[in-house]
């Protein structure tokens, strides 16, 4: 299962480094340009600065003179309009046609025609879907790296995404640990006079139901106390 994007005929080469990295966030590396503006533009220092550490990206990407050079052993092809065209392949967005596109697993083509007039109207009818980025109907123009971000997300996630980095989880301070807090917190709130222990009412077991839900940590239930300690350590100094 292969994923390539063809930029075809891109004419600025910070656009070229910039889908680059676009593509190499997402972990895709398979670039192809077609008739680029510069024959150097994969070595040119204004597309390896906008690459942004993803030279290796662009190192094995290749140029070649036609679409369908670009286009060998790909078997479904997807490009990327912001007007549909008429009697052209059906318009979906990214998200609509890539889902159950998937699992078939196919070797999928993303085509961006030219940052100056988009794609030709012959190449688009090429494919088995013109692609359409949601975006505020007033304004939908998007850079090219944008729009590849974009696709390269959405394709990403229907292929089952990288998930989110998160830290590890701290384990929830055990039952004793809270009931422990609750008797502390119950004599400091008695030594400041904000609670009667004669008519507690329902104060306790509703701090009670807090803590259950907030699931403090150990280290948050050593503060907590901390809390508790100074408070009853203030009302004494208080006191006359």
């Amino acid at each position: 299962m292969t994923t390539r994007f063809i930029l075809i005929q891109p004419s600025h080469a910070g656009n070229v480094g910039a889908a680059a990295r676009a593509m190499k966030v997402m972990g895709f590396d398979d670039l192809v340009l077609v008739k680029p503006r510069w024959d150097d533009v994969l070595e040119r220092d204004e597309t390896i600065e906008r690459a942004s550490g993803a030279v290796d990206v662009l190192q094995k990407a290749r140029a070649v003179e036609t679409l369908e050079e670009a286009l060998e052993g790909i078997t479904h092809l997807c490009a990327t309009v912001m007007t549909a065209r008429d009697f052209g392949p059906p318009t979906r967005t990214p998200r609509e046609h890539l889902e159950p596109l998937a699992p078939r697993g196919e070797s999928v083509a993303f085509l961006f025609g030219s940052e100056r007039y988009g794609m030709r109207n012959e190449d688009v009818y090429r494919c088995h879907v013109a692609l359409q980025i949601p975006t505020d109907p007033d304004y939908g123009s998007l850079n090219l790296a944008a729009a590849i971000q974009v696709v390269a997300y959405e394709w990403r996630q229907c292929l089952g995404g990288f998930g989110a980095a998160r830290p590890p989880a701290t384990p929830a301070a055990d039952a004793q640990a809270v009931a422990g807090l609750l008797a502390h917190w119950e004599q400091a709130l008695v030594e400041i006079g904000f609670l009667d222990p004669k008519a507690p009412k329902k104060l306790m077991p509703r701090l009670n139901q807090l803590f259950n839900r907030a699931q403090p940590t150990p280290e948050e239930i050593h503060i907590l106390r901390g809390v508790a300690k100074a408070m009853g350590e203030a009302a004494k100094k208080a006191k006359p």
